[in-house]
């Protein structure tokens, strides 16, 4: 009878939580967030390609294997992933609300006379004894709670951690993507570099031997002095660049070490070889604005932000209404363990509780939360509207970088061909040092503006794949992992001794 009274509340309260207050989230159109149709910069419109693994089309086996390794190691995107598995037990904690608590005990006392309240038995044998009056008690009890979300705020709880963990979903792969174009881009200044010392060197030794035809043109009374300490200058100015060079190249080293979640130095002797700034494709397809919306996880983790503040709002509004309650109760007790569930008692209470007066402060969170839900939906449109801006600066970066590599090319031809023969009439005396030195420092300003150029170029190109969301796998679920990565603990002092 008990049973089909707390099952007739519980019925009764069905009809009463399937009422939900609070906005229902409808994702903004296109239009709402100021997307156009077109980029304002020229573009291919065509079908967006595939940029999930973006790094291969680089060519170039080892900023592979260092983007691959970063994916896997870096120690950014493992607290990522904490805090996505962080994200999801909030999740399980939130819809566990839907369901009743159950609670049981069990109890064992005895109760015996310390001193005095003894009796006393005439045994069989005629013997007089005292006994000591003892007594046990068993007791079993189990205890139900269901809070029933009238108005919703259970349903708008679940609804806000579901659209958290999504974003944090996204959070990682913002992390991942961002880590994969900061690899890139540390490789490319780091072979970058390598080609700058390449360059300096060179130069160094033609200006060795520049200063060497001076000092024999000196001797010779050919020229004054003057040329040899301008080309003493020239030398010198030349070789203090190369200790900027190396230090560059070891910071852009040591951050790949870092980055892929090894010591500063672990991949010194894995770069030692001198290769070419990697080049990628020469076209892409960038597709529409509107793919942006679907492939940047930072513009899907501010829409996820947006759905739980609306949630929120829910959650606030609630907090107005009624409050039901449901609690049971079975148990049952006895002095002897055989008879412990002869007798079984039960209770069922439901109770209702309304705010009445705090201040305006309920109102005071629902106003709060609908102001959180508009300032998430400027973060997402702003998050938007930057997205596109990404993408139209990688667009422009990456022409400007193919422009200035064509007109470096051609300065450096120029410039070597000035150079050969300025250093051909130098020795025969046809021409002064100075001319020698303009077309020199020529020649040196052209192969770094080249170089720098294809380093522009590639680093426009990992910036337009970023700017589009490539890295990630925009189709696949985000979870958490179900097996958790092995932290190592420290040892404390004492474990040590």
């Amino acid at each position: 009878m008990k049973r089909s009274r707390f099952a007739s509340i519980a019925v009764m309260a069905l009809p009463l939580a399937a009422c939900t207050v609070g906005p229902d989230y409808k994702p903004a159109s296109p239009g709402a967030l100021g997307v156009p149709d077109h980029y304002s910069v020229p573009a291919d419109g065509a079908t967006r390609g595939d940029f999930r693994q973006w790094w291969t089309q680089f060519d170039d086996p080892l900023l592979t294997r260092l983007v691959e390794q970063a994916r896997s190691s870096n120690l950014d995107i493992a607290q990522a992933v904490a805090r996505l598995r962080q994200a999801h037990e909030a999740l399980i904690q939130s819809r566990a609300q839907l369901f009743p608590s159950v609670d049981a005990s069990a109890g064992y006392s005895r109760s015996f006379n310390v001193a005095g309240g003894t009796s006393t038995v005439t045994l069989p044998d005629g013997t007089v004894t005292s006994i000591s009056q003892s007594r046990n008690s068993f007791s079993v009890s189990g205890d139900v709670s269901y809070q029933v979300g009238l108005f919703g705020e259970i349903r708008r709880t679940v609804e806000a951690s579901k659209a958290q963990y999504q974003g944090a979903g996204y959070d990682y792969a913002s992390v991942l993507t961002s880590t994969e174009s900061e690899v890139a881009r540390n490789y490319i200044l780091a072979r970058l570099y390598q080609v700058q010392l390449a360059n300096a060197r060179a130069s160094l030794a033609i200006e060795d031997d520049n200063l060497q035809i001076a000092g024999w043109r000196v001797q010779a009374g050919l020229v004054s002095s003057l040329d040899q300490e301008s080309a003493r200058a020239a030398r010198a100015q030349t070789a203090a660049s190369i200790p900027s060079l190396e230090q560059s190249y070891n910071q852009a080293v040591s951050r790949l070490g870092v980055l892929t979640g090894q010591a500063p130095g672990a991949l010194k002797q894995a770069m030692a070889k001198v290769e070419p700034i990697p080049q990628g494709p020469a076209d892409i397809a960038v597709g529409i604005p509107a793919d942006t919306l679907r492939q940047r996880p930072d513009v899907m983790s501010a829409e996820r932000g947006l759905a739980a503040a609306t949630a929120e709002i829910g959650v606030a509004k609630a907090a107005l209404y009624p409050a039901l309650n449901i609690t049971g109760n079975i148990a049952t007790s006895s002095n002897v363990f055989d008879d412990l569930f002869k007798v079984i008692t039960g209770s069922v209470f439901g109770g209702i509780s309304q705010a009445i007066f705090n201040g305006g402060r309920l109102n005071a969170q629902v106003r709060s939360n609908e102001a959180a839900a508009q300032g998430a939906f400027a973060l997402y449109k702003s998050t938007v509207l930057t997205a596109l801006e990404d993408v139209e600066n990688a667009i422009v970066a990456l022409d400007s970088a193919r422009e200035r590599e064509k007109q470096y090319a051609i300065a450096l031809d120029a410039a070597n061909n000035s150079a050969i023969l300025s250093r051909e009439q130098y020795r025969a005396g046809l021409t002064d040092f100075t001319t020698l030195n303009t077309a020199e420092s020529s020649l040196i300003s052209a192969r770094n503006g080249f170089t720098q150029a294809k380093a522009d170029e590639a680093t426009a190109l990992v910036q337009l794949y970023l700017a589009l969301g490539g890295g990630w796998d925009s189709s696949a679920v985000l979870v958490a992992p179900v097996t958790p990565p092995v932290i190592p603990t420290a040892t404390s002092p004492s474990e040590d001794r």
